[in-house]
């Protein structure tokens, strides 16, 4: 008889790293961070109040969100960032919904995603968020590690730029066992490298984890279908063959083998 395959999931072109990043309330700050991402290869999610464009002249403005967030994701952060815990559901509901309209109006394509603004939510929150067209939101606390999120609407990153980034990088960088899967995730605001005069910390840490053969850099959208995609895969009992019933590829190890399996495939794994 013979032993049992060991298969396991990985991140696309078989790598076992995933970077992404998320910046909150689309502050004209972006521009520049978003030409660093750009320029070593790094992804990043934008989390805006379409509410406020008109109230503050420091946001990007609609007609160059486009252009400006191309390559990357952009994301709900309530409409006017009010501190949606105190605020009765069916507000909270209203926030949500009129930030995606908008949001979907200027960027044509759905928007799924969310932070939540002040770091504010709740369990019955979190509950109607799905019914709000909402997969996933990030929160304030970070983890300090590089483990896999176990609730997507409860979404903790592994730090803030300004708490041990490159040490964190240095960490990430080092992760070498390829029985696991680590994603590191971090967060902040654009508008804190000019308050804080550290442009240079984005730089440096860009510079250091862009451009790896081993880590995929993703947006958060992006990393949440993926493992759903990679979750539904269907295989044999014997292990044999797998089909892959969503639209993107997904990667998989057998043994020591990696395998591609393409959307709407079935790969056989002998």
């Amino acid at each position: 008889m013979r032993p049992l395959k060991t298969v396991y999931i990985c991140y696309p072109e078989g790598k076992h790293k995933a970077l992404t990043m998320s910046y909150d309330d689309g502050k004209i700050f972006d521009r520049q961070l978003v030409a660093i991402f750009n320029k070593y290869g790094i992804k990043g999610t934008f989390h805006i109040n379409s509410g406020l464009f008109d109230m503050d002249p420091q946001r990007v403005q609609p007609e160059e969100m486009r252009e400006l967030y191309k390559g990357h994701e952009v994301s709900c952060h309530t409409s006017t960032h009010p501190t949606i815990e105190r605020c009765p559901l069916d507000q909270v509901v209203q926030q949500v919904i009129e930030d995606r309209k908008t949001l979907e109006d200027i960027m044509g394509y759905p928007i799924r995603g969310l932070s939540y603004p002040n770091g504010s939510y709740t369990e019955e929150i979190k509950k109607l968020l799905p019914a709000c067209g909402i997969e996933y939101s990030r929160v304030v606390p970070t983890t300090g590690d590089f483990a896999l999120p176990t609730d997507y609407l409860e979404w903790s990153g592994t730090c803030h730029h300004n708490k041990n980034l490159m040490e964190l990088a240095h960490q990430f960088a080092d992760m070498h066992k390829t029985q696991y899967l680590y994603l590191m995730y971090v967060w902040g605001h654009s508008y804190e490298f000019d308050r804080d005069n550290n442009w240079d910390l984005m730089e440096e840490f860009c510079s250091f984890i862009g451009g790896r053969d081993d880590i995929w850099y993703t947006t958060n959208i992006g990393f949440v279908d993926y493992m759903n995609a990679a979750k539904n895969l269907k295989f044999t009992a014997k292990a044999d063959m797998v089909m892959n019933p969503s639209a993107m590829p997904v990667w998989i190890k057998v043994d020591e083998k990696i395998f591609e399996i393409p959307g709407g495939a079935t790969v056989s794994l002998k």
